[in-house]
């Protein structure tokens, strides 16, 4: 299950992509725009600042802006910061790998054949969707919502 903080990473990065990446945004802003605690927030940009993905500007008119093109953000980058390893269970990771104490042979566990399919599934989405990407869908989206509101 993601976690509050990789999807109000994700929300606050698209909001961040949407803008361009020419002017900064004022947490209070980007916090009242995505609905997010604005202290929850807070926490959330400086991991994402420590990591590279965003930029931020002090004084009048700073604020957060993304620290990288949007089509170099990937959502598997962004949930792993917050969430860790994608796998459900340890032996099906890749860069986590623990395994089981109460596994006979891990080369014929049903769990960890289909857990690593999960894992497997998960990272090929996440690591194929970048925030630029992400974003186009959106925009295609909202015209259709639009119209049926």
């Amino acid at each position: 299950m993601l976690s509050k903080k990789a999807k109000y990473a994700v929300k606050a990065l698209l909001a961040l992509a949407e803008r361009g990446g020419e002017e900064p945004m004022r947490i209070a802003d980007l916090a009242r725009q995505e609905q997010i605690p604005q202290k929850f927030l807070e926490a959330i940009l400086l991991s994402l600042r420590n990591h590279g993905m965003l930029q931020s500007r002090k004084g009048k008119g700073g604020g957060y802006l993304l620290g990288r093109d949007p089509k170099a953000i990937y959502l598997g980058q962004i949930v792993r910061l917050f969430d860790g390893p994608l796998a459900p269970v340890p032996c099906a990771s890749q860069t986590a790998y623990v395994r089981c104490q109460d596994c006979q042979d891990e080369a014929t566990c049903g769990v960890r054949l289909a857990m690593k399919d999960v894992r497997d599934a998960t990272a090929r989405i996440l690591d194929g969707t970048s925030l630029s990407s992400l974003r186009r869908r959106v925009e295609r989206l909202t015209p259709a919502r639009a119209r049926r509101g």
